[in-house]
């Protein structure tokens, strides 16, 4: 890319795809489960998989317009575009407008009812960076945020309201962001006491892998309530137990004191999502 695209690409994080991952899979999981409909599917999934790399980028700049002072007293952040003042304040909003009107068009392209649930997530991705400097959870309201792809996927998808087992699949998604985010928050933890920012891997302590352990056993437990009662029994539960397994082997490997460890074990969700995505568009295909 041109050398003057570089900050921009840097604010919006798209060297770093994990983050793109972790907002689609949710809707990811939910698309398919609404519809044997291939077609349908798989116009929706792509369209969903332009605007969770749209938004994941909108979400990093008002981020790091919220953070531009806290980051520049952080090592792992200080290099960051806004902080570093390679890009400016107006700059970043202006490019921010840009990314919201491609969202938008996204959008525009879905059945009313998931209009209006798309919008409605605004708040939660405006809100979140303000958490961490007003509770020690902010990632459960990350959680709450990037699993809004649940609701909006059934919604997209049905062009109807979600059913109420959905709240469990939900509530489950909202329980793994948690979790994994956790583990991620392990290597800004000397960082953070040292800049008064809090987050559930401070929170927790001593108790860090127990409390990843619990939020990652809510995570399973909802999703399979959630997804036996939309779709029964069926090849999904292999694609779930598949993800459990590696939920698991996060929990043992967590070591509070190897940050580049926690960073390695955050990033492998990816991998983690993809095979319930899997189970649930194999269950759709032959059903």
């Amino acid at each position: 890319m041109p050398p003057a695209s570089h900050p921009y690409l840097l604010l919006a994080r798209f060297d770093r795809p994990i983050g793109w991952w972790l907002l689609l899979l949710p809707g990811w999981w939910v698309i398919p489960a609404a519809s044997a409909d291939a077609g349908l599917v798989l116009w929706m999934m792509a369209l969903f998989l332009i605007g969770a790399v749209t938004m994941r980028a909108a979400g990093c700049v008002v981020n790091d317009l919220w953070d531009r002072r806290l980051d520049q007293k952080v090592e792992r952040t200080a290099a960051r575009p806004l902080a570093a003042g390679t890009v400016s304040t107006f700059q970043a909003l202006m490019f921010l407008a840009g990314l919201c009107a491609i969202g938008l068009v996204v959008l525009l392209q879905l059945p009313p009812a998931a209009i209006i649930a798309g919008v409605a997530a605004l708040p939660l991705v405006i809100l979140y960076p303000l958490a961490k400097r007003v509770t020690w959870w902010p990632q459960a309201v990350l959680g709450l945020t990037f699993s809004w792809g649940v609701p909006l996927g059934w919604t997209a998808t049905t062009g109807g309201m979600p059913p109420a087992a959905l709240l469990l699949v939900y509530a489950g998604s909202v329980c793994w962001v948690f979790g994994y985010d956790t583990i991620y928050a392990v290597q800004d933890m000397e960082d953070d006491r040292t800049v008064g920012v809090r987050s559930s891997a401070l929170g927790l302590g001593r108790h860090l892998r127990s409390g990843v352990a619990f939020a990652y056993a809510l995570a399973v437990a909802g999703l399979a309530a959630g997804f036996l009662a939309l779709l029964g029994t069926g090849i999904w539960i292999a694609g779930l137990t598949l993800m459990a397994v590696h939920l698991g082997w996060q929990v043992r490997s967590l070591d509070a004191e190897d940050p580049a460890k926690a960073l390695r074990l955050f990033k492998s969700n990816r991998d983690a999502g993809l095979f319930l995505v899997a189970g649930i568009a194999l269950h759709s295909l032959t059903s």
